[in-house]
């Protein structure tokens, strides 16, 4: 018995979304869908218009152009889909454009869509195009519904599975299972991978990875070596000057991390995050023109970005108080409320606020100021990152209240007495204001209190008195919401009692709280994928 082969069966049930400014590119991309026996057909004007509709629906295929006129681009696009989950591995995004500049090429690849189609664009390609990429979409259905439900090692024996039954798409499998590893701790495991697969052949995105475990293990030596042999062989691959970037500054060699970062941003001057980063490096450093080079052209990239961010206004102002223009300082700090809404943002405005009358010489406004910012710290309620409230403690300092700074520095230490970076950064503020010993003390004295409490908790359990170490531990949690450690052993605490008594709706839901803040903190935390996997096997 002979079939007849259907020239779209691969279009049948497919669903496509159709962005671009022009209405006549619009109706002849439908068109030409139509041709291919295509029902499900969505098309929008621009990028608001193209995130309501990504919201609402799954599409298999996305065709957008990159230039949409005012508004955001379709790189812009493509990076808050995917930054809001609204995109998976099943969704197809092709950009079609008639752009062939570096710039572009480089900036799009990075948020990695499956296809270019340069226009004009005739109905052959199209067809020989779509027909390629959806048939190899069409693997990645199920790793994608395992992602969403955050089964990592389902997802790394899918990968397997893939790959057994078909070497097509080895190499996309390979960076899905590794990213995967690296994302879960499990990083000689990833290690082995990349091993296995540089044992082939020399492919950079592997040498990469490989440096990346290398960075995660500590292995700074080894993780530089890796990611300048990538640039070396490949000037063009951004991530690895990135991460070169990142080995450097964790080695303390900030003026060769800025040297990196001011290199990739000439080979991607289009990147929000890239251009901010070089920004704090800078700022950090003391190198203010860069710093503010940096830092303007981040806010004029991020306009519609979903990467636009406080911390660019606020390094900004920050550049401009350093550079003796308060005026303009201050103008910043004042129009930065009309975009971002949080009352972290209202924080650290206010604090950045009081620091740049502080540095002008205007002592009056800068005590008032660092009222306002007592206050709003005690409505925080400890919750406020540390960066933050480090800053606000560094205001009170200068501004006299030693009982408000002295407050918020042990709330500083109890929360993250486990970070030796931050609590040398709490001496050194003390330092800097001539209080040396007073800084010494208080974080030796802070540090220990934590300490005895967590380790009370620690006796109770292995006495066999969970509930009692729960509770107590819980009470410190409140206290102290920011603290890793005392989360860590709470959550440890709430499974070792729930495998004993059965499970607790209150237990998983305090332990999946915690669990969700731990990982926030540090999401390579390899702590964090175990007891996922702790959690999901308790019965119901």
């Amino acid at each position: 018995m002979y079939i007849a082969s259907d020239a779209n069966a691969v279009f049948a049930g497919k669903s496509f979304l159709i962005i671009d400014d022009f209405q006549g590119m619009r109706s002849m991309m439908r068109e030409m869908l139509k041709v291919f026996s295509v029902k499900n057909i969505d098309t929008a004007a621009n990028g608001n218009e193209a995130l309501v509709f990504l919201e609402k629906n799954k599409y298999d295929v996305v065709l957008c152009d990159f230039n949409l006129g005012n508004g955001k681009n379709g790189q812009q696009i493509l990076e808050e889909a995917k930054h809001r989950d609204l995109i998976g591995l099943s969704t197809a995004w092709i950009i079609v454009t008639a752009e062939k500049t570096a710039d572009m090429v480089f900036g799009a690849a990075e948020y990695m869509p499956d296809d270019y189609i340069l226009k004009p664009v005739n109905e052959a390609t199209m067809r020989s195009r779509l027909e390629k990429v959806i048939t190899k979409k069409s693997m990645f259905v199920d790793i994608e519904k395992a992602m969403r439900a955050k089964n990592h090692a389902r997802v790394v024996s899918l990968c397997d599975a893939v790959m057994a039954s078909n070497k097509t798409n080895a190499t996309e499998l390979q960076r899905i299972k590794t990213s995967t590893l690296l994302a879960t701790g499990q990083y000689d495991q990833a290690k082995q991978v990349f091993e296995q697969i540089l044992s082939i052949r020399d492919i950079p995105w592997a040498k990469a990875g490989l440096g990346k475990a290398a960075f995660y293990k500590k292995e700074m030596d080894r993780a530089r070596q890796l990611f300048r042999e990538v640039i070396n062989q490949n000037p063009a691959y951004l991530e690895a000057h990135d991460w070169l970037a990142k080995c450097h500054e964790e080695a303390g060699e900030l003026e060769e991390a800025q040297r990196v970062l001011v290199r990739s941003t000439e080979l991607s001057p289009h990147s929000v995050l890239r251009q901010k980063n070089l920004g704090e490096l800078a700022h950090k450093r003391g190198d203010m023109d860069i710093a503010e080079k940096a830092f303007r052209k981040t806010i004029k990239l991020g306009e519609f970005s979903v990467h636009k961010s406080p911390a660019a206004y606020l390094g900004l102002a920050k550049v401009c108080s350093n550079k003796n223009n308060p005026a303009e300082a201050l103008q910043i700090l004042k129009n930065i409320h009309k975009d971002f809404e949080s009352p972290e943002t209202a924080l650290h405005a206010k604090v950045v606020e009081g620091m740049v009358y502080r540095d002008a010489g205007d002592h009056i406004n800068a005590g008032k100021i660092s009222k306002e910012v007592a206050e709003l710290v005690r409505l925080e309620d400890n919750k406020g990152s540390a960066s933050i409230m480090l800053e606000a403690a560094h205001l009170f300092l200068a501004t006299g209240n030693k009982e408000a700074a002295e407050s918020l520095a042990k709330t500083i230490v109890q929360n993250n007495h486990e970070n030796t970076e931050l609590l040398a950064q709490v001496n050194e503020m003390y330092s800097q204001a001539g209080f040396q010993d007073k800084g010494q003390e208080l974080v030796n004295k802070s540090k220990q209190e934590v300490i005895e409490l967590n380790n009370r908790g620690v006796v109770l359990a292995k006495e066999g008195k969970l509930d009692e170490a729960i509770r107590l531990l819980s009470d410190a949690r409140t206290m102290l919401p920011n603290n890793k450690r005392i989360m860590i052993n709470l959550i440890n605490m709430s499974i070792l009692s729930m495998r004993q008594n059965g499970r607790s709706d209150h237990l998983m839901q305090l332990s999946r709280e915690c669990l969700e803040r731990v990982a926030k903190f540090d999401r390579q935390e390899e702590w964090c994928a175990q007891i996922l996997v702790a959690l999901d096997a308790i019965p119901a």
